[in-house]
């Protein structure tokens, strides 16, 4: 059996192969690992009242993803599979995930078409999602890909948690094919994240480091004029 081992020092870093962090929030734990050869994060939301659980891209390694979920009786209950994007690194473990938890997928429409199991659920700008009693908002982010999405945790007893995809990294938006796919998605990115969320924001990229809203919004004119 694959093991995992959970540390609850959570900096936003995780290695390659190596060790899963948890951030335990009042409602909710947040546990990042890192699949794949892509250094992909992959983000198990649990709800720590009802034990239900909220994967964010089943990207890699199901093995892996199986045993941070867990395999014994107080695991918690996956019911839910969020694909943030339609590109094959952010879902090549969604079917072997999806069906060993007999959990629904989710994805936006403009996305669905190339997943490998068609979404339960189609999902667009301003619905919801739950993960036991906590509500997940979605944001979709035009740019990256058509139907990229980032989902919004608003901590009533804390900060926002915003999980972006590939659509925010630190240091920029995500990778993009021609000049107006780079100005949408900055669009977006700066009237439906920057515009609407405060500095203490902490936010959870689809690859590498996270960080705030804050550390990145002095840098914002800064990544227009560079073009990407």
């Amino acid at each position: 059996m694959c093991t995992v081992n959970i540390v609850d020092t959570y900096t936003g870093h995780v290695d390659p192969g190596g060790d899963a962090t948890r951030r335990t929030l009042d409602a909710l734990t947040i546990t990042k690992l890192s699949v794949g050869p892509m250094d992909n994060n992959a983000y198990l939301l649990v709800c720590r009242s009802s034990n239900e659980a909220l994967l964010i891209d089943a990207a890699s390694d199901p093995e892996r993803i199986s045993d941070l979920i867990g395999h014994g009786p107080d695991r918690p209950s996956l019911k839910t599979v969020v694909t943030t994007h339609q590109h094959q690194d952010h879902w090549q473990a969604l079917g072997a995930v999806a069906g060993a938890n007999g959990a629904n997928t989710a994805a936006h429409p403009l996305d669905a078409a190339p997943l490998p199991v068609p979404p339960d659920f189609l999902v667009e700008h301003g619905d919801t999602l739950t993960v036991g009693e906590v509500t997940l908002s979605v944001i979709h982010l035009r740019g990256h890909t058509p139907g990229s999405i980032a989902l919004l945790y608003r901590d009533p007893a804390g900060h926002p948690h915003l999980f972006t995809g590939d659509s925010l990294f630190p240091g920029g938006v995500g990778k993009t094919s021609s000049p107006s796919d780079f100005e949408s998605l900055l669009d977006d990115v700066e009237t439906r994240i920057f515009g609407e969320l405060p500095d203490e924001t902490w936010f959870y990229p689809g690859h590498g480091d996270d960080s705030t809203l804050g550390a990145e919004r002095p840098k914002l004119k800064e990544w227009r004029e560079r073009g990407w």
